[in-house]
């Protein structure tokens, strides 16, 4: 089967033997795969695959069921699909946990699938588990033209969240807009902390959604209410920072932050079944659904990694397997 390899951080297409599922997981005819940032950290790497994880670049995907392990039952051989997996997605075949597949929503293409595994699993998980963001409150989405950032808008938007969001042009930030954000700050232009606390009146938003890191920490907490939970999910701009404790005290702010690839597959199935529940009936009535850039071949991987480092994109990148 063709795969994509890493030689010296720049990608190869290359052939490889065709694996076998395990008991509890199924074999994928991969039709599209998604590109995240996270791919290009693993290719330079910084940012390896965990222990047992195929060192296939990949981590989303969308094709059909060709084999499934002996213990699955509840998958059966030629059914569309896409699933969130720990690498392995850039490839003819790939394998998958089934509890991680979710059957392609109504009306969506195999392409349009592959976009939603990784950046849905992780909003959800960071946005609407960990930051607890409810209806009537307000969220900062840092990087909000890019695959996070789009899903974040439509869903914090979706579920009557107030958004916020920060990009890099004018054009972006439209885009931002259309998609459901309230107000869009261009960074290169304006200042996002002041840019909050005048559009909030002083108060500052409820949530921060942040994949910088470094520099944006301290104007984070500050752009923060009262109670205020900052989720980092990223790192794009260094991983130190400096910290005043007294306003954390003071204004009873909250500082997390998740990784989840090298989570258990149970975490993973849950965050699952609650997107079964309560995204996938709005992406299949077309409430919500991923914004795609652009569709590349599986040989262009290298191509979708530089257009991702240079920010020349909107939304998704996946790739086309043929």
């Amino acid at each position: 089967m063709d795969i994509i390899t890493i030689e010296n951080q720049s990608l190869a297409l290359t052939q490889a033997t065709r694996p076998s599922p395990a008991a509890h997981q199924v074999l994928i005819k991969v039709v599209a795969a998604g590109v995240n940032y996270p791919d290009i950290m693993q290719r330079k790497g910084l940012y390896p695959p965990p222990q047992g994880a195929s060192p296939i670049l990949g981590l989303e995907i969308a094709g059909e069921v060709v084999e499934v392990g002996a213990c699955v039952t509840t998958l059966t051989r030629g059914e569309r699909v896409c699933a969130l997996v720990t690498g392995g997605g850039y490839a003819q075949y790939c394998l998958a946990s089934a509890a991680l597949c979710l059957p392609i929503p109504a009306g969506l293409s195999f392409v349009q699938a592959a976009a939603l595994p990784e950046t849905f699993f992780t909003v959800w998980s960071n946005l609407f588990d960990r930051a607890r963001l409810a209806a009537g409150e307000s969220v900062l989405i840092h990087g909000g033209s890019g695959g996070i950032g789009t899903t974040a808008i439509q869903l914090a938007a979706a579920f009557g969240a107030r958004v916020f969001v920060t990009a890099s042009s004018e054009e972006k930030c439209l885009r931002c807009i259309a998609l459901g954000a309230s107000d869009a700050i261009n960074y290169n232009q304006a200042d996002f902390e002041a840019t909050v606390l005048t559009l909030t009146q002083g108060r500052g938003v409820d949530v921060i959604l942040d994949n910088i890191g470094g520099a944006y920490f301290a104007q984070n907490l500050r752009s923060l209410a009262i109670d205020g939970r900052l989720v980092q999910i990223g790192l794009q701009q260094g991983i130190k920072a400096e910290i005043n404790l007294l306003p954390v005290m003071l204004r009873r702010l909250t500082i997390t932050g998740s990784t989840l690839r090298a989570r258990e597959d149970d975490f993973k199935a849950a965050i699952a079944e609650k997107l079964r529940e309560h995204v996938w009936p709005k992406l299949a009535a077309g409430s919500i659904s991923p914004v795609i850039d652009r569709v590349l071949a599986l040989k262009d991987a290298g191509l979708a990694h530089e257009i991702i480092e240079q920010r020349a994109h909107i939304g998704k990148i996946v790739l086309e397997i043929a």
